[in-house]
């Protein structure tokens, strides 16, 4: 089951009534709700933040700092294991890595995630939409919670689901992190992704639930 949300009164088919564009469908132009994983399968972009959302969160400082306050961090020591996933956003730059990966970081962001290297929990890739065909900014995130590092952080079951369930109430409502003050405002959408287990890394299946972060300075 999905976690409450609230709905965001002035978004239209994903159109803000009077300031721009949530996001593009990456579908629309060629592109896919799932990353490359690899071997023909991918996770899904199960999270998107707003385009809508204050410019600074869309930065690379700034969506670094937003994961902060909501309880994530860079990877243990700076090291990164794994081949880097991509994504293609239908924006006119096709099929391009992942922007950052970032770990829960059981409330120390400096060195929490790299326990969370060893005992697993949740994470996500970032991808941007900015390519010239659809260029809102909006970033895509790849949410999955995974296990430990004795069973290879495979992800766990159903952890697609649990990974994004768990973001989102980290997220809603008010957070802070390095002075900075988020409001942040989920919206649940559904026909991006089909639910199920076609073409999912892993073969686990997930809900079809994608959740819609705007985010604001306030």
């Amino acid at each position: 089951m999905f976690l409450p949300v609230v709905a965001l009164t002035c978004l239209t088919s994903f159109v803000a009534c009077n300031a721009g564009v949530a996001f593009h469908n990456p579908v629309d132009a060629g592109g896919s709700m799932l990353n490359n994983a690899g071997d023909g399968f991918g996770e899904p972009l199960n999270v998107i933040i707003s385009g809508l959302s204050s410019p600074a969160v869309l930065t690379d400082g700034g969506i670094l700092n937003y994961a902060r306050a909501i309880g994530f961090s860079t990877e243990c020591l700076g090291i990164h294991i794994g081949d880097p996933q991509s994504a293609n956003l239908g924006d006119g730059h096709g099929w391009v890595n992942q922007t950052v990966e970032l770990r829960e970081d059981y409330g120390n962001p400096l060195v929490g995630t790299c326990l969370e290297s060893l005992i697993g929990g949740n994470h996500f890739r970032v991808y941007r939409q900015n390519g010239p065909s659809a260029n809102g900014g909006a970033l895509f995130l790849a949410v999955s919670w995974e296990e430990p590092a004795s069973q290879s952080h495979t992800i766990a079951p159903d952890g697609y689901d649990i990974g994004r369930n768990a973001l989102v109430a980290n997220a809603n409502g008010r957070r802070s992190f390095g002075g900075v003050n988020y409001q942040t405002v989920t919206q649940n959408l559904t026909g991006l992704l089909a639910p199920g287990s076609q073409g999912i890394n892993h073969g686990i299946a997930q809900d079809g639930s994608t959740a819609l972060l705007t985010v604001q300075i306030l």
